[in-house]
């Protein structure tokens, strides 16, 4: 399977079904991206978990040290750390069965979408999911 940065239907589908994502690099600081991605999605009605082993608690959530420790299933990791960090982080989230890797604009690692795909995860490089979801008018095919 090829990433499904190239199929509307796809990405469509996988943003309608999910309905846990965890944010791998969720900032506590309101300017950054990750920080204002992750409100946004939560504002469509996203169940969101913070992954950032250097925060506690963001906005009176908790922030998880790795993917493993999540209270419950995920079906998107939303990585916004660098590409080198992918290898890593596919690994976890092969481990917690998660469904998707999500890495936004930017994050890309050849090898580990591979590896992510072979598990059987959906795999979204290099796109921004908030972009993607509007674009592709989400809400109203979530509501359908």
């Amino acid at each position: 399977m090829p990433n499904l940065k190239e199929d509307d239907n796809a990405l469509r589908e996988v943003l309608t079904q999910a309905k846990t994502i965890a944010v791998v690099g969720h900032s506590d600081k309101r300017g950054r991206t990750s920080y204002q991605i992750a409100q946004f999605l939560r504002q469509v009605g996203y169940t969101v978990y913070a992954v950032n082993p250097l925060i506690k608690e963001i906005d009176g959530q908790p922030s998880y040290a790795a993917l493993q420790e999540l209270p419950e299933p995920v079906d998107i990791v939303n990585v916004f750390r660098r590409s080198e960090y992918l290898p890593e982080i596919i690994d976890e989230a092969i481990s917690i069965d998660a469904k998707t890797v999500w890495a936004q604009l930017g994050v890309w690692h050849r090898s580990s979408a591979q590896k992510a795909i072979e598990a059987g995860l959906n795999v979204v490089m290099d796109t921004c999911i908030k972009i993607e979801y509007l674009r592709l008018r989400v809400d109203s095919a979530k509501n359908v």
